[in-house]
């Protein structure tokens, strides 16, 4: 756009449009072809043919307004003398920018000529006081703003800047989004003006403020024109980080599609006039010749070779502008249709009246339009009480293509018909957007807001364990159920491990340990059943030896109980069988010391003590002491037995399954009372550990006492402290030692005697006889 110079010392000449517009020619066609498919309509105007006039409002108000003036003259002013009659005009299809409809309606207003606009959408054209025979097929701006502002809410951006045209477009429509921003949160950190006569410098300004400001979510409201210089000067300065969000005057501009605008505004997001289909738009377009009669150019042939930057004049696949001068058109001519086809009395409003058909006037043609509706490609087009149209729009998100392009991607949907709060439809998971202060936070994160910084700014702080996030920018994390864990990146709830000892390595291990102690006390046993009469095994008492291997044999096997899953059954089992198996053992041992001491202190004078621990009495104590144990066992499952439990405590990640004790009043008296026998044992062992002679019993018996005892000392804090199925196996693992220490220390040195020196196993040798 060149302006003329206005110093005021000559006549100024008329305004030079500088450059050619692909897509507003194309708009142009559209509109041509809608005529020409009226004027081939058998149903639509039959016998009626639509004349029309194409003029070039270079997208400038003062441009916009000579057209205008050009239009009411008529074809000359030689042939339309004035008043002569109805005006050869009947309606406008335009204007495109919201600032020359302004000046063009209010041109046409006096002569009540009807206009339609196909892309102005400034709110201050619904004013019906102002602007009465303004029509439109694009949605108002106060729409615009409104589904903007729902798109800030829902991304959470509460720090935004706002660029904007200097015209009514731009005005309007930063007013409107600050009145819909108030009581939201949305805060707008600056406001800039792009020149209507662009202005370098000046865009520069802006260009820095927005580099230097906090906020990187940024709303422009401007049109193409403007604004394409203005995106030169912001690439040439290299800012990038800046997330767009475009009005619908731009959203859709295949001038900004090209790969170098890529690193710049991929990522925009805004709301575009709402796409329709227009089959014969891209044969004609090709086909047409759009200079008919001038015999300077050839006609086009469909096969010319387009130059790049004139590839918006062939984007015919999803029409948006192009589709609503293709509904202005035939919404003029269905209104036409209704007007020349009423009778007398059947207008659409009280005052209106039908037409003759050689003498129309536009201001019957606009009481029609007002009350037009017909179905275009699916689609039902009519006007409210304003103008105004159905508010919709298309959510497009530019993304990178194949070739790294820019492409418009249907992301959503904005329906002004719906309820309030439900206007706005948004497929997350397909738009891509710029990082906006920080980058969004991915599931299995949440959003913790830096102190002191906009609501923008924030760190992604992981959920706790336990905790997921299965959205993008998650403001919390949401708790798992009971029996449910996080996974390892905190987006999904899985069930929880379920850990006991089972035949895992390590109960194997323990399996086999336990199995092949029970083993070797049956092979001691065995040796010493073979060689029962000889005077090793003799001396030792061989009754209560083998009662001592057997109880050892069922301590080994009771370890196996632990293993497994727990049950009602396994529970119960594991710790009876444990105490009473044990409290035999170390009963039997105990009678056995009580032998030993009697035996060695009976060749005292006077001493008959042996007479009162005979065969009979050591049964006698060995019953009564486990008798005692099954007392308590016996109480114990009848009071509060052991049961299976899920611990969810202990470890949040896992269950454990466990036997709870039931009751720790009983485990403890168990265990007091195993305790307690063993102190015993190893006291009186320890009494008579100075006897004559090779016959070290009671010297094996203390030691025996004093590793039994030290594993279950250390078992007790091991006990506590051990997690999970760990619990169990220090348990096991107690009593396989303790075990291993009973029989190693009382059996292996009388093995060695009888397998490897037979020569010692004899009366004398162990009596200390032998010289």
């Amino acid at each position: 756009m060149e302006m003329p110079d206005l110093n005021s010392t000559y006549k100024p000449p008329p305004v030079q449009c500088n450059g050619f517009d692909p897509r507003a020619f194309r708009w142009a066609l559209t509109m041509r072809l809608a005529v020409e498919e009226i004027n081939n309509s058998k149903d639509l105007l039959p016998n009626h043919t639509l004349g029309y006039k194409i003029f070039d409002s270079c997208a400038y108000p003062l441009t916009g307004q000579r057209a205008a003036l050009a239009i009411l003259n008529g074809p000359s002013e030689v042939s339309s003398p004035l008043c002569s009659g109805s005006a050869p005009l009947i309606a406008v299809i335009g204007e495109s920018g919201s600032a020359q409809s302004i000046v063009v309606s209010r041109i046409l207003q006096p002569f009540r000529i009807p206009m339609i606009s196909y892309f102005s959408s400034c709110a201050c054209l619904s004013d019906r006081r102002k602007f009465p025979t303004f029509f439109r097929v694009i949605p108002s701006d106060d729409y615009q703003v409104k589904a903007i502002a729902q798109l800030l809410q829902h991304f959470n951006w509460t720090w935004v800047g706002v660029v904007r045209g200097d015209h009514e477009y731009g005005r309007f429509a930063l007013q409107g989004l600050l009145r819909e921003l108030m009581g939201t949160g949305v805060c707008v950190a600056y406001q800039e003006m792009i020149p209507l006569l662009y202005d370098q410098q000046r865009a520069l300004e802006i260009i820095n403020v927005m580099q230097t400001s906090s906020a990187r979510v940024v709303v422009v409201f401007s049109a193409e024109g403007e604004l394409t210089p203005f995106l030169r000067d912001y690439m040439e300065q290299n800012v990038t980080g800046i997330q767009w969000i475009a009005s619908e005057a731009w959203v859709t501009s295949s001038v900004f599609t090209g790969s170098e605008y890529y690193p710049f505004l991929g990522g925009t997001i805004g709301f575009g006039i709402r796409k329709g289909q227009i089959p014969a738009l891209r044969d004609y377009v090709m086909t047409v010749d759009p200079w008919p009669g001038n015999t300077q150019l050839p006609p086009c042939t469909g096969h010319e070779t387009l130059l790049e930057q004139h590839s918006a004049y062939m984007n015919t696949s999803s029409p948006r502008i192009s589709y609503n001068a293709y509904k202005g058109v035939y919404a003029i001519a269905h209104s036409m249709h209704n007007l020349m086809n009423c009778k007398s009395g059947q207008g659409p409003f009280k005052n209106s009246s039908c037409a003759d058909i050689n003498n129309i006037y536009p201001w019957q043609l606009q009481h029609y339009l007002q009350a037009v509706s017909f179905t275009i490609s699916g689609e039902e087009v009519n006007f409210d009480e304003k103008g105004d149209s159905i508010p919709s729009y298309d959510l497009i998100n530019w993304q990178r293509g194949y070739e790294g392009n820019i492409e418009f991607i249907n992301v959503g949907l904005f329906d002004g018909a719906k309820e309030a709060g439900r206007e706005l439809l948004i497929q997350d998971k397909m738009i891509m957007l710029v990082s906006v202060c920080s980058d969004s936070c991915p599931p299995g994160s949440r959003k913790a807001v830096r102190p002191g910084e906009p609501l923008c700014c924030f760190d992604c702080v992981p959920c706790d364990s336990g905790k997921i996030s299965n959205e993008t920018d998650s403001i919390d994390c949401m708790s798992c159920p009971e029996d449910f864990w996080s996974d390892a990146e905190g987006t999904h709830c899985i069930p929880k491990v379920v850990e006991f000892l089972s035949h895992d390595a390590m109960g194997v291990t323990l399996t086999v340990i336990a199995v092949v102690g029970a083993c070797l006390t049956i092979s001691v046993l065995a040796v010493f059943l073979y060689h029962r009469n000889t005077p090793i095994v003799r001396v030792n008492n061989s009754e209560l030896s083998f009662f001592i291997l057997l109880s050892l044999t069922l301590c080994f096997l009771c370890a196996l109980v632990f293993i497994g899953e727990p049950t009602d059954w396994s529970c119960m089992l594991r710790h009876t069988a444990f105490s009473i198996t044990f409290s035999l053992c170390i009963s039997c041992i105990l009678g056995k010391t009580l032998v030993v001491l009697a035996a060695f202190t009976a060749t005292r004078p006077g001493n008959n003590i042996m007479k009162w621990l005979g065969p009979r009495q050591q049964r006698v104590i060995i019953f009564s002491c486990t008798l005692v144990q099954v007392i308590i066992c016996a109480a114990w499952l009848i009071a509060a037995p052991p049961f299976p439990a899920r611990n969810t405590q202990y470890q949040r990640s896992k269950i454990i399954l466990e036997c709870s004790v039931g009751s720790d009043l009983a485990f403890w008296c168990v265990l007091g009372y195993i305790g307690l026998l063993a102190c015993l044992c190893f006291v009186l062992a320890f009494l008579a550990r100075k006897l004559p002679g090779n016959f070290n019993e009671a010297k094996f018996i203390t030691f025996s006492m004093l590793i039994f005892c030290a594993v279950w000392l250390a078992f007790i804090p091991a006990y506590v402290s051990s997690p999970g199925k760990f619990t169990v196996a220090v348990e096991i693992f107690a009593i396989l030692a303790s075990s291993f220490g009973l029989l190693l220390c009382l059996f292996a040195p009388k093995c060695y005697i009888i397998l490897v020196k037979p020569e010692k196993n004899t009366k004398n040798h162990l009596m200390g006889k032998e010289k």
